[in-house]
């Protein structure tokens, strides 16, 4: 089921997508993702130019991680065609790892090495030139020069998170992923790493962000959709919606997608 309002936001995308002025950084048609009998993804369809930062929000079990797994290439669609920078998800599974970058609540950080070991040994992972300069330079943007030789168990949740961001940057992808950044971090982590996801804004790499903080979620995308049971429902870019009343739409839309309790 979809809303009057809703439907209308994604039909208006939709015919944005039949006309696209540039080449797609993501492009996705009738993605459908099944776990035996559940439908995570029913029929999801998304266009996003180059430069474009999308946020996604949505109830817990809408389908937002297993979108950003697919995009990723860490579970394969059941059905439909998703490209990332022109590359098959499926068939250039890793042509797509090579532009992307994920960040998500799980860091995938080695807690008994230190900052500058970690990222050296995800720079050597990703083939990076130069990896030890450029892992010092993303310790300095993200303010961790002085804490690169600390094991990263001794770090805070923020810190951590900031050199998960400096891990996904390592190989400059085009496509950044972003799943429920803010999970854990207190209002000065959160800050701080609001800080450091605006600086990633150059008008060239392409952020999607999954989150339920509708503050931050806002504050730093162009676009903004939300997903209910496998579907975008809404689907609208900021500027052209009032910020102020949008949690107000936000939860209309997931209350009328939403089955009704008996």
């Amino acid at each position: 089921m979809t809303t009057r309002g809703a439907e209308s936001e994604v039909a208006g995308s939709a015919e944005s997508l039949e006309a696209p002025t540039v080449a797609a950084a993501v492009l996705v048609r009738n993605l459908r993702k099944d776990y035996g009998h559940h439908e995570a993804l029913r029929g999801v369809d998304l266009r996003l130019d180059p430069g474009t930062f999308l946020t996604i929000f949505g109830p817990n079990g809408a389908g937002k991680t297993t979108f950003m797994k697919v995009l990723s290439t860490l579970t394969r669609p059941t059905e439909g065609i998703v490209h990332v920078g022109g590359k098959d998800v499926v068939k250039d599974a890793p042509e797509v790892r090579k532009r992307v970058g994920v960040i998500s609540h799980n860091t995938y950080l080695y807690a008994q090495l230190t900052g500058l070991e970690n990222l050296e040994f995800y720079a050597g992972m990703y083939r990076v030139p130069n990896g030890r300069q450029r892992a010092l330079s993303l310790l300095k943007r993200m303010d961790l020069f002085t804490r690169m030789d600390d094991r990263v168990g001794g770090y805070s949740r923020g810190m951590q998170q900031r050199l998960s961001v400096a891990r996904a940057l390592l190989h400059d992808p085009e496509l950044l992923l972003l799943d429920e950044p803010y999970t854990g971090l207190d209002q000065h982590a959160s800050r701080v790493l609001a800080e450091v996801l605006q600086g990633l804004r150059d008008g060239t790499r392409t952020v999607i962000m999954t989150t339920h903080n509708i503050q931050e979620g806002l504050s730093g995308c162009d676009r903004v959709a939300i997903l209910v049971e496998g579907q975008f429902v809404y689907d609208r870019r900021v500027a052209d919606i009032d910020t102020s009343s949008f949690q107000h739409t936000y939860f209309t839309c997931v209350h009328e997608e939403l089955p009704e309790e008996d």
